[in-house]
């Protein structure tokens, strides 16, 4: 068997959007290709998990539990009856895999297509006539748990009130009846046109979703198509046009020109314009691609180096009888430079001294195996980019360094190590225990740390296993101090195995699994499974504990704790932590940023409790003025705009208004990174006036 390589984190597949309707949805039926490779995973994961499960009645259970929930999580769409029906076949699922039949799951999908349809259909219905917001009722946001309808006429009322709600919030929006009219029917006729494009291949990856992680959270299924996007994400480069690419009313649209790439460079495309057909080579025929899914038409513009795509477009804003332009580009390597590591610089104020902090956002570890595996000298990593940024704050003069790792779900586990050793040198980073119980210590090997100076972890619920690996080293060693909430709480390994490589297919079939191998170990003996990182200083958050992180999930590994690490720490901040505690103590208390972020932090926990929204119009109205006036004084203390809540989804607005939004949100006032960076530079602060005066102290001792 051969592994391909360690992989850490977690990764979220790419969101289907709104496709053309047809006149039926079509009959999907599971391919034999899918069969044969549920069951080679059937076979991998009973027997070679950290954990093994073996596929029984009771994992069936799971599965099925599973896989209802994927397709109807908030318990609108199936009734009581539909789910009854299902349970029949509860515990059969690991009969019909061994046998290679997947009728099971494909039938639960066709009920499921099917209420998709009517559901919509009563919805879009509605919409003919008006609402009586003067009633006092209200809808609940919660119902993972409530119980599914126990009829038509039950489930018509929860839909009811879902188009009210949906109504009153764009009412709110101050839109008017004919526009929300208009507005709501696209919305819902966008969900029933996503029902007739799924295909097999769809079913299949939901299904095996399920399957996966019912073994355990951060076991994962990846088709052929989701393996590709996986290696994207962790390569952080593909070949292609060098454009990012949005759904918008059936065409795809051009959102982002990415720099350097030859969209941009071709000066030939516009954020706006739309595709309309796709050819290969200087050449082919070119495929119309209106209403086509998303996915596809990325697939079909993505390619070989040096190969020749031909686009239909059809310029912004033009009308859909407008002259169409046709224009070749010649694929090329694309860096897809958003996900990697980046600096930036701030002045803080610090007791009586200025200090420059250096922030090092990384929002994923990522690692180019296969080019590291070739032997490329100059394959991307990580751990090399905030090498190169660290030299450069370094001749910055900065004074200390935050690493930035909020809503970083994992990587690669070579590069936690690595990048851990920037920092410690030589010394063990993180243990991993396999499912044969021996124990492996992971060391960085580097002679000596790149930063020598203060550094600090700013950490959040969304920092995941290989973040949570480097923040409990840098902890454990005493190197730095750790900011932020308390975090995701995975404490797995997980390698990445090529089902196609173990049966030597010569093409992509059968997809790949993410499975738990091992678990990791703090050196200190801890593990960050279930518990997490804890910080030194904490900073609020809006993560809600019982619904994100690995307390969540029932299936998850316990804590565990094995004998510590032969490792020295250096310490150089817990003696400085009850100083720097005060000291934020006292800034946050006098900071009306920090206040209003409190405050925001307290109402959205008491909605979250409450779980439902009330559908009267004067009471909402009362909130949302209340709101309104707490953006206008941040507006006026010049904290951002006032973004508020127009009632639209993404796609609705203008491609103008939602890239404004969207640079509003990016470009507004990020607290808790001040904060974190004014904890940063008291650290600087306290440990250059300890460095005096032992050097004080030093200079008395030689004098005697």
């Amino acid at each position: 068997m051969r592994i391909a390589y360690v992989f850490l984190g977690a990764f979220l597949a790419i969101a289907q959007s709104a496709y053309a309707e047809v006149a039926s949805p079509p009959v999907l039926a599971p391919l034999k290709r899918q069969a044969q490779a549920a069951e080679l995973s059937a076979q991998f994961l009973s027997r070679y998990s950290y954990k093994p499960v073996p596929l029984d009645d009771a994992l069936s259970a799971r599965i099925m539990d599973g896989f209802i929930k994927s397709l109807d999580p908030d318990r609108m769409l199936f009734l009581q009856a539909d789910i009854d029906g299902f349970m029949s076949d509860r515990s059969e699922i690991d009969d019909a895999i061994e046998r290679k039949d997947l009728k099971i799951p494909f039938a639960i999908f066709k009920a499921y297509q099917q209420r998709v349809v009517d559901r919509m259909n009563y919805a879009r219905n509605l919409l003919k006539q008006g609402f009586d917001f003067s009633v006092q009722e209200e809808y609940s946001l919660l119902r993972d748990k409530a119980p599914w309808p126990q009829s038509e006429a039950e489930s018509n009322e929860l839909w009811r009130k879902r188009v009210k709600s949906d109504w009153l919030r764009l009412k709110l929006g101050n839109q008017n009846d004919a526009a929300i009219r208009e507005t709501l029917d696209k919305r819902y006729e966008n969900t029933l046109e996503r029902v007739y494009k799924f295909k097999s291949d769809d079913v299949f990856q939901s299904f095996m979703d399920a399957y996966a992680t019912s073994i355990d959270p951060h076991t994962d299924y990846f088709g052929t198509a989701a393996s590709a996007d996986f290696n994207v994400s962790m390569k952080l480069s593909l070949f292609g046009i060098g454009a990012v690419l949005q759904e918008r009313d059936d065409y795809t649209t051009i959102r982002e020109l990415v720099p350097g790439g030859p969209a941009q460079l071709s000066g030939k495309l516009s954020v706006g314009d739309r595709i309309t057909g796709v050819g290969q080579g200087k050449d082919g025929a070119i495929k119309d691609v209106v209403g086509t899914r998303l996915d596809e038409v990325v697939q079909m513009i993505r390619g070989k180096k040096g190969s020749v795509v031909r686009l239909d477009i059809l310029p912004a804003d033009a009308g859909a009888d407008a002259t169409h332009r046709v224009i070749s580009l010649v694929r090329d390597k694309i860096s897809l430079d958003k996900q990697a590591a980046r600096k930036t610089v701030l002045s803080v104020k610090a007791g009586d001294a200025t200090r420059k902090v250096g922030i090092i956002t990384l929002p994923v570890f990522y690692e180019d195996f296969e080019a590291k595996r070739k032997g490329d000298e100059d394959y991307k990593s990580a751990s090399r980019d905030v090498a190169k940024l660290l030299d450069e704050l370094k001749e910055e003069k900065v004074d200390s360094v935050l690493i930035d790792l909020r809503n970083n779900g994992g990587g690669s586990l070579d590069e936690a190590i690595d990048l851990t050793g920037l920092f410690i040198g030589n010394g063990p980073v993180v243990q991993q225990r396999g499912s044969d119980g021996k124990v492996e210590v992971r060391s960085s090997d580097l002679a000596a740390p790149v930063w020598t100076g203060p550094v600090g972890v700013l950490i959040n619920r969304g920092s995941a296993s290989a973040s949570e690996i480097f923040a409990a080293a840098i902890q454990d060693y005493g190197r730095g101090v750790i900011v932020g909430e308390p975090s995701f709480g995975k404490g797995t390994v997980q390698t990445v195995v090529d089902l196609d490589r173990i049966v030597r297919n010569s093409k992509p079939e059968f997809g790949e699994l993410k499975v738990t191998i091992a678990q990791f170990f703090r050196v200190n003996g801890g593990t960050t499974q279930l518990h997490g990182v804890t910080p030194d200083i904490s900073l609020p958050g809006l993560f809600d504990p019982a619904s994100f992180g690995e307390t969540s999930y029932d299936n998850a590994l316990p804590w565990a704790q094995i004998k510590p690490a032969k490792y020295t720490a250096v310490d150089t901040v817990t003696t400085l932590l009850p100083t720097l505690q005060s000291r934020h103590d006292a800034r946050v208390e006098s900071d009306p940023d920090f206040q209003r972020l409190l405050q925001d932090i307290a109402d959205f926990k008491v909605q979250r409790e409450k779980g439902v929204i009330s559908l009267n119009e004067a009471e909402r109205r009362k909130e949302a003025a209340a709101r309104e006036k707490r953006f206008k004084d941040r507006a006026e203390a010049g904290d951002g705009e006032n973004l508020g809540d127009d009632g639209l989804e993404a796609g609705e607005r203008s491609l103008s208004a939602d890239i404004a939004i969207e640079n509003a949100r990016k470009n507004a006032k990020d607290v808790l990174l001040d904060e974190a960076a004014a904890i940063l530079a008291d650290e600087a602060d306290l440990q250059q006036g300890v460095l005096k005066a032992a050097t004080k102290q030093t200079g008395k001792t030689d004098g005697k």
